[in-house]
C-alpha cells in the first residue's frame, strides 16, 4: 500500500542509496527481472485495472502497456553490462603516466511522476531506466487512473526492493508535497502546464528534470503516398486510446489532390476497425472523464464534419471524428486535442505543408506518408521535432534503441533503452596519475625560460 511520504522516508531512501546496495550490476538486474515478473504475473490484473480506468481494449493494453514495458526490460537486461562499462579516454603525453576514463554514476534518489493515459507504461517505462541506472526511486502514479494507481501501490512492493522503491498515491497536492523534497532527478510525464509547475519546483533545489509533454503532432500525406496504407495507419494511430496519446497525429495535412480519396479511405477504415457503431465496439475506448468529454465535444462544433461528431457524456464516449473546412482561428489548431478528433488541412506543395508545421511550436513527432525519399529528406532538413516517422505512426517510440523525447514545449530530455539509462546516471570523469615523475617545470616561479619551455612541450605533445 502507498504510505505517506515524509522527511524520514526521504532520508531513509538517501541512506539506502548511500549504502551502495543499489550500485552493483546484480542488484540492478535482479530488480529488472522482478519488474518483468510483476508485469508478466499480474498481466490480467493490469489489464482489468486499465480497462476500469479507460475502457481500453485488450489489444491496446498488451501492445501499448504490458509488452511495451517488458520489451524495455528485455533490452536493458541484454545491454546493461555494456552500458555500465568504463569508457577509456586517451591521455596526452604531457600528462603521462596516467589513465583516464568516464563512468556512469547513478543520480541517487529519483522521483517519477506518471500520467493517466498509459498509466502502466508511462510510469514503469521510466522506472526501467532508473533501476538500470542503480537508483532509489519514488513512483507517483496518476490519480486520474485510480485502479491502475492502486494496483501499482499494492502489488509492486512484493516484487521490488522495498527499501529502494516507494510508491506514493494521491492528487496534485501530494505531488506538490513530494516536490518540496530535494530529489536528484525528477522525471515527469503530462501536460505542458503541469510540466512548468514541476520545473519551477525543481528549480528551487536546482534538480535536473526530464519532461515528457506533448504538442500538436502533424501527419503529412503527399501525392506520392500509398493512400490506402496511409488511411489505415492514420486511423489506427489517431483513434488508439481514443486519441489520448502524446505522439498521436493531432492534425492532418493532405495534398489537395489526394484529400477526397484519402478521407474516403479513412472513413472506410473507421468502419472496418470499429464497425458502423463504434460505441458498441470492444476495440474502442473512452475519454478519461467528464471534463475531457466536454472540452473535446466543444471542439467538434468548429467545422465541417466528415465523419463522427457525436458522443455520450454519461459513458464518456466520443465517436471517431474527422473535421475539415474550419475557421483559420479555430481552437482545433491551438492546443493539443488529446482526443478522437482529427482536423484536416490541405496544401499545394510540401514546402507549404512544412511552412504550416514550422509556424507552430516544435512537436513531439512529425509524420510523413510518401514513397519519395527526397520528400523525407526535405522534411527532416526543414522541420524541428522530437522525432520523425515516415510511412507509419507512433512505432518510433516502441524501438528501445531509439531515444524518445521532445523539444521546447513538447519536452526536454530523453529516455528508452540506453537513453533512459543515461538519463538516470551522470557521466563522471576520472583521472589517475602517477606520483612519479614530478617535473619542476609545472610549478612556479615561471622565471627565465621555464614558461617558454612549458609552452613548447604542451604545444608539441598535446
Amino acid at each position: 500500500m502507498s504510505a505517506p511520504y515524509d522527511a524520514a522516508t526521504h532520508a531513509g531512501l538517501r541512506r539506502y542509496f548511500d549504502s551502495g546496495k543499489t550500485r552493483p550490476l546484480e542488484w540492478r538486474r535482479a530488480q529488472l527481472r522482478s519488474l518483468d515478473a510483476f508485469v508478466r504475473e499480474r498481466e490480467a490484473e493490469i489489464a482489468d485495472a486499465i480497462h476500469a480506468d479507460l475502457r481500453k481494449p485488450a489489444g491496446e493494453i498488451w501492445l501499448g502497456e504490458t509488452w511495451f514495458v517488458r520489451s524495455e526490460i528485455k533490452h536493458a537486461l541484454k545491454h546493461l553490462r555494456q552500458w555500465m562499462r568504463l569508457r577509456r579516454v586517451s591521455v596526452p603525453l604531457p600528462y603521462q603516466p596516467a589513465s583516464a576514463f568516464i563512468e556512469r554514476d547513478p543520480v541517487g534518489v529519483a522521483l517519477i511522476i506518471g500520467t493517466w493515459n498509459y498509466p502502466v507504461a508511462l510510469t514503469l517505462g521510466p522506472l526501467v531506466g532508473a533501476l538500470a541506472g542503480g537508483n532509489c526511486v519514488v513512483l507517483k502514479p496518476s490519480e486520474m487512473a485510480p485502479a491502475s494507481s492502486r494496483l501499482l501501490a499494492e502489488k509492486i512492493g512484493h516484487y521490488l526492493d522495498p527499501e529502494a522503491i516507494k510508491v506514493v498515491e494521491g492528487d496534485g497536492a501530494v505531488s506538490a508535497e513530494l516536490l518540496k523534497h530535494r530529489f536528484d532527478h525528477i522525471f515527469f510525464t503530462g501536460s505542458r502546464w503541469k510540466g512548468q509547475a514541476v520545473m519551477e519546483a525543481a528549480a528551487r533545489h536546482l534538480t535536473p528534470v526530464t519532461l515528457e509533454l506533448g504538442g500538436k503532432c502533424p501527419v503529412i500525406v503527399t501525392e506520392k503516398a500509398d493512400l490506402r496504407v496511409a488511411a489505415r495507419r492514420i486511423v489506427w494511430a489517431k483513434f488508439t486510446n481514443v486519441g489520448q496519446t502524446c505522439v498521436a497525429p493531432d492534425y492532418l495535412l493532405a495534398h489537395e489532390s489526394v484529400e477526397e480519396p484519402l478521407l474516403r479511405l479513412m472513413q472506410e477504415a473507421i468502419e472496418e476497425f470499429y464497425g458502423s457503431d463504434p460505441q458498441s465496439s470492444a476495440d474502442y475506448g473512452r475519454v478519461v472523464d467528464g471534463r475531457a468529454f466536454r472540452r473535446i465535444d466543444a471542439l467538434m462544433r468548429e467545422g465541417e464534419l466528415c465523419t463522427g461528431g457525436c458522443g455520450d457524456e454519461a459513458s464518456r464516449y466520443i465517436a471517431p471524428t474527422i473535421i475539415r473546412n474550419f475557421p483559420a482561428d479555430s481552437r482545433l489548431m491551438e492546443d493539443e486535442i488529446f482526443g478522437p478528433v482529427l482536423p484536416v488541412l490541405t496544401f499545394s506543395s510540401l514546402a507549404a505543408a512544412v511552412s504550416i508545421v514550422r509556424s507552430r511550436p516544435d512537436p513531439l513527432a512529425v509524420y510523413l506518408f510518401s514513397r519519395d525519399r527526397a520528400e523525407l529528406d526535405y522534411l527532416r532538413t526543414n522541420t524541428r521535432s522530437g522525432g520523425v516517422c515516415c510511412n507509419d505512426l507512433m512505432f518510433q517510440i516502441t524501438i528501445p534503441g531509439l531515444p524518445f523525447g521532445g523539444r521546447g514545449i513538447s519536452g526536454t530530455g530523453l529516455y528508452h533503452g540506453k537513453a533512459g539509462f543515461e538519463t538516470f546516471t551522470a557521466p563522471r570523469s576520472v583521472l589517475r596519475r602517477s606520483t612519479f615523475p614530478d617535473p619542476v617545470m609545472r610549478y612556479p616561479p615561471f622565471a627565465g625560460d621555464r614558461l617558454a619551455f612549458l609552452k613548447r612541450i604542451f604545444t608539441i605533445f598535446s
